[in-house]
């Protein structure tokens, strides 16, 4: 995977400090030297906008916009959910993690969540690959990349994540893991537009 260079990153975070401008520049969702956009078909695209509106949903309830959804190999929506840490105060409540608690007690086989994907408005965590790992999902397609998405956040401490990419906590994986991803950039930076603090 391409990494941003240190000064694409570092001219964003300039960019940023100070005031907060309305909008993380279009251009800058589409820099060649981030991931590039991934290309998807007519199901992943669907699924994902389903991600997309719940980030939104979550964003409306005060608080950070993220959303997932895990659909079963047959196209049924097993779970699905949004991030919830700031109105219940647990700082777990990513919305992967939710939605991998939902599946809990349901009766899903490892093969089944095997076949499963999880559709994540933006790249998940290093904890909610993790969760992934551990529920055993083998396929993940996500929105805005974490690179992009440390643009919004800007460098409060508490906004900033551990700088590493899920498809390196995947690559440690015993059992392989799809990951497609960014893709529907546009879309999925919408809900992060205004939404950190400066």
């Amino acid at each position: 995977m391409r990494r941003a260079s240190d000064g694409t990153i570092l001219r964003i975070r300039r960019f940023l400090s100070g005031r907060r401008p309305p909008a993380v520049p279009r251009t800058m969702l589409f820099s060649p030297s981030l991931p590039p956009e991934t290309p998807l078909d007519e199901r992943d695209g669907r699924y994902l906008r389903k991600a997309i509106a719940w980030s939104h949903a979550g964003r409306r309830r005060g608080n950070r916009p993220f959303g997932a959804v895990i659909v079963s190999a047959d196209g049924q929506v097993l779970a699905e959910d949004y991030c919830n840490s700031t109105e219940t105060g647990d700082v777990t409540g990513h919305a992967e993690t939710n939605a991998v608690r939902k599946l809990a007690g349901r009766g899903f086989t490892r093969e089944q969540l095997a076949e499963a994907t999880i559709y994540s408005s933006a790249e998940p965590c290093v904890m909610c690959a993790g969760a992934i790992f551990w529920a055993n999902i083998g396929r993940v397609v996500f929105g805005i990349d974490a690179e992009r998405l440390r643009a919004f956040r800007g460098e409060r401490g508490d906004q900033r994540d551990a700088e590493l990419s899920c498809r390196d906590v995947f690559r440690a994986s015993p059992h392989p893991i799809e990951c497609i991803g960014p893709a529907l950039l546009g879309e999925a930076g919408a809900a992060h537009d205004g939404a950190w603090k400066a």
